[in-house]
C-alpha cells in the first residue's frame, strides 16, 4: 500500500491546484463576458462600415493620387487597393500571452503551418506578422524549417485590443504592401460563437475584390442613390481606405480576445473538475491505506498478546 504521508501531501498538492483553476476559471467568466458583449456590440459597426465600403468603391471608378497629400504608405490608397501577382503573403496571427487556455493557441499555429506549407506549394513566400507571445515562441522555430520569416511582432496588444494598436499594425504593413514586399495581407484569428466555442479562421485583408465581384455582393437589384464626395471622392478615399482595414484587424482583435477567455474558462472549468475527482480517487486510496495499516496494527497486538499467554 502507498505511504499515508505521500498520499496525504499529493491531496494537498491537487487541493492546490484546485484553488487556482478555480480563481482563473473565475477571473475568464468574469472577463469573457464583457469581452462578448464588445465584439456583439463591434460585428453590426463592422457590417455596415464593409457595405458602405463597397457601395464607395463601386461609385468611385478610377483611382488617382492627383489631389493627395501622401505622408506616409497607409494614404497611398491606389496602391492599397491594387490587384497584383501574389508572390509573397503577409498573415497577420493573432494569439494570446498567456496559456492554459486549452487548445486555442495550439490550432491558431497549427493553421498558420498549414497556410504558410499551403502556399509553399504553389511556390509563394510568407512572411508573418504575430500578436502574442505564444504565437511567437511557437512559431519561431517552425519558421526557420518553412521558410517563412517573422518581419513584427507585438506583444501587449494581444492583451488589450485597441483602435490604435490596430493602426498601429496597419501602417506596418501598408508598408510592406506599397513597398511590394508582400502582395497579400491575411489575418489568421479566430470567430467566437458563444461561451463554448469559436471557429478559427483566415480573413483576406488586401488586395479586395474587384468592381465586378463587388457589383454582385451590393444586390444588383436595388438602386442606390448617387453619392456625392466632399471635397472629392479620392480625399475620402484616402481617409476612408485605412479606416476600413484597421477596423478589419481591430475586430479580428476583439474576437479573439472573446475566443481566447471563453476557451480558458472551459479548460479551467475541466481542470478544476479533474482536480476533484482526483481528490476523491486519492482520498479513497488514503482511507484504505489507513484502514490496512490500523488492522495491521491490530493484528500486531493481538499476536503479541496471544504469545505473551502461551
Amino acid at each position: 500500500m502507498a505511504n499515508l504521508k505521500d498520499i496525504k501531501n499529493r491531496i494537498k498538492s491537487v487541493e492546490s491546484t484546485k484553488k487556482i483553476t478555480r480563481a482563473m476559471k473565475m477571473v475568464a467568466a468574469a472577463k469573457v463576458k464583457k469581452a462578448e458583449n464588445t465584439v456583439k456590440a463591434s460585428r453590426p459597426f463592422t457590417a455596415e462600415l464593409n457595405n458602405m465600403f463597397k457601395k464607395l468603391l463601386n461609385s468611385v471608378g478610377a483611382y488617382s493620387t492627383h489631389t493627395l497629400k501622401i505622408k506616409s504608405a497607409v494614404d497611398n490608397y491606389p496602391e492599397l487597393l491594387k490587384t497584383r501577382d501574389v508572390k509573397t503573403v503577409g498573415l497577420l496571427v493573432i494569439t494570446s500571452n498567456k496559456g492554459l487556455a486549452g487548445a486555442y493557441n495550439a490550432n491558431i499555429v497549427r493553421k498558420t503551418i498549414n497556410k504558410i506549407e499551403e502556399y509553399k506549394s504553389k511556390r509563394i513566400d510568407t512572411k508573418l506578422f504575430i500578436i502574442g507571445q505564444k504565437g511567437i515562441s511557437s512559431l519561431k522555430r517552425k519558421c526557420i524549417q518553412l521558410g517563412s520569416t517573422i518581419e513584427k511582432t507585438y506583444i501587449s496588444l494581444a492583451n488589450k485590443p485597441s483602435g490604435e494598436g490596430a493602426k498601429l499594425v496597419v501602417e506596418d504593413m501598408a508598408e510592406y504592401f506599397v513597398s511590394k514586399q508582400i502582395d497579400k495581407i491575411e489575418i489568421i484569428t479566430t470567430r467566437f460563437k458563444n461561451m463554448m466555442s469559436y471557429f478559427v479562421e483566415d480573413w483576406v485583408v488586401l488586395p479586395l475584390k474587384t468592381p465586378e465581384e463587388l457589383k454582385e455582393q451590393l444586390h444588383d437589384n436595388i438602386i442606390d442613390p448617387l453619392m456625392e464626395f466632399e471635397p472629392d471622392k479620392h480625399n475620402i478615399l484616402q481617409k476612408i481606405v485605412p479606416m476600413y482595414i484597421t477596423n478589419i484587424i481591430y475586430q479580428a482583435l476583439l474576437e479573439a480576445q472573446a475566443s481566447e477567455l471563453a476557451s480558458r474558462m472551459t479548460a479551467m472549468s475541466a481542470a478544476t473538475s479533474n482536480a476533484e475527482k482526483m481528490i476523491q480517487t486519492l482520498s479513497v486510496e488514503y482511507n484504505k491505506s489507513r484502514q490496512f495499516a490500523i488492522t495491521q496494527e491490530i493484528i500486531e497486538v493481538v499476536s503479541g498478546s496471544n504469545s505473551q499467554m502461551q
